[in-house]
């Protein structure tokens, strides 16, 4: 009897961690989803960036699932989301952050918490715009609000938001080459060996796709947006100070930690930790993120 009792307690436990992938089909795209933890529990929103998937939060999500529903989707045309033909299908963060609230509409979300990671944010921060009230905490690691982060790495593509020329558009292919993928993987990271590079051959496997390139380069193109929006997601932090901790690799070429400092401006209930990794931190320092991460919300998400 002990046995059977000490077996079926392992099971609910492990029924709760198990990581589900999962398909919705929003306003007619299929967006591919990972899901774990109670279903009664506080949602934990993951949000990845460039040119990942939810593929980059495999590790987090069972570290969070034992107290959290931890939701994680692909955008159109990353992972295993349908990936439509762009002649139709408008690859703006606009509509990446309607799909992602359509998707929070049909799990029945009302208030999460949300990690946002490069493109990430400026979908977050939509979110966050239109549902101010829903974020009950943000998780920031190498996602911009601030002009000051979009430092020599964003010049070339500066000069395509400015004139949205061919050439300058042409100027950008080597942002979808492998050694780019690899690069943020790899550039800021003390131990390379600690990074499996399975990471960076399905990013690649995905982008190779006929007409993926285009895509990048159509949402390359479409954050100049998020620029003008940065006012507003700043007046955001400052009226409803949501909790906020901050977790960004210090040695990120793309999103360097000039663009996270400037959050001490405007937020006052902030954590602020530079991680002495890259871009993807989360694939080398989890082990110091983790425990600042669960740390937080456990503090943070149990007071509301």
């Amino acid at each position: 009897m002990t046995t059977a009792i000490a077996e079926k307690t392992k099971s609910r436990k492990d029924d709760v961690t198990v990581t589900h992938h999962r398909t919705a089909k929003v306003d007619g795209t299929n967006i591919f989803y990972r899901e774990a933890g109670p279903k009664d529990a506080p949602v934990v929103l993951l949000l990845h960036g460039f040119p990942t998937s939810s593929h980059m939060f495999r590790n987090l999500i069972p570290a969070l699932a034992d107290r959290y529903r931890v939701i994680a989707p692909d955008y159109p045309g990353y992972g295993h989301s349908d990936m439509p033909d762009r002649a139709g299908f408008a690859y703006t963060f606009d509509h990446l952050a309607e799909l992602v609230d359509g998707l929070l509409g049909q799990l029945g979300v009302k208030r999460f918490a949300m990690y946002v990671m490069d493109y990430g944010a400026p979908v977050g921060w939509r979110l966050a715009l239109k549902h101010p009230d829903r974020v009950s905490a943000l998780i920031v690691q190498n996602g911009n609000a601030y002009e000051e982060g979009l430092k020599a790495f964003w010049d070339p593509i500066k000069t395509y938001w400015a004139d949205g020329s061919a050439e300058s558009r042409k100027a950008l292919n080597g942002f979808v080459a492998p050694e780019s993928t690899k690069a943020q993987y790899t550039d800021g990271v003390a131990d390379v060996s600690r990074i499996a590079p399975d990471n960076w051959v399905q990013d690649q496997a995905l982008l190779d796709r006929p007409g993926n390139a285009d895509i990048q380069l159509d949402l390359l193109y479409d954050y100049r947006t998020n620029l003008p929006l940065y006012p507003e997601v700043q007046a955001y932090f400052r009226k409803y100070q949501p909790p906020t901790l901050i977790v960004w690799g210090e040695n990120d070429f793309i999103f360097p930690p000039d663009g996270a400092h400037p959050y001490k401006r405007d937020l006052k209930d902030l954590e602020f930790h530079l991680i002495p990794t890259g871009h993807f931190a989360l694939e080398d320092r989890a082990g110091e993120m983790v425990p600042l991460i669960r740390d937080f919300l456990e503090r943070k998400l149990t007071r509301q």
